[in-house]
């Protein structure tokens, strides 16, 4: 039996609503995070003593930098998800760039958003 290039629709169109689903949840992630970055006005340190204030500002400062830095990496992960859905509407999700096999449907479902297989990552 010949192996298959590609998976059917049917399967591509399973890979979507998983890949979906996690999309908005990572969208949700994202604009949390990104609320706590900007919106800093209930948090305000005007009533604090001068020498707790220096240290809440340091406070502050790392729980934003965190926050940036998480963020970023939540929208690096919702742009390879809404990569992933193009080449599921292109139909060549599933398929490792470095061997051209069907990337097992454990692995995507495990990180829709995979290019390589197991093999080619190593």
């Amino acid at each position: 039996m010949e192996d298959k290039v590609r998976y059917s629709d049917a399967e591509l169109e399973e890979f979507r609503t998983l890949v979906l689903a996690k999309l908005e949840k990572a969208q949700a992630e994202y604009d949390s995070l990104r609320s706590l970055v900007v919106n800093d006005a209930d948090n305000s340190d005007a009533d604090t003593a001068p020498t707790f204030k220096a240290l809440e500002e340091g406070a502050n400062t790392l729980g934003k930098e965190e926050a940036v830095r998480l963020a970023r990496r939540q929208a690096d992960f919702i742009s390879k998800l809404k990569a992933a859905l193009v080449r599921i509407d292109n139909k060549t999700y599933g398929i490792c760039r470095v061997t051209g096999k069907l990337i097992p449907k454990e692995r995507l479902r495990a990180v829709p958003h995979a290019t390589l297989s197991i093999d080619a990552k190593k």
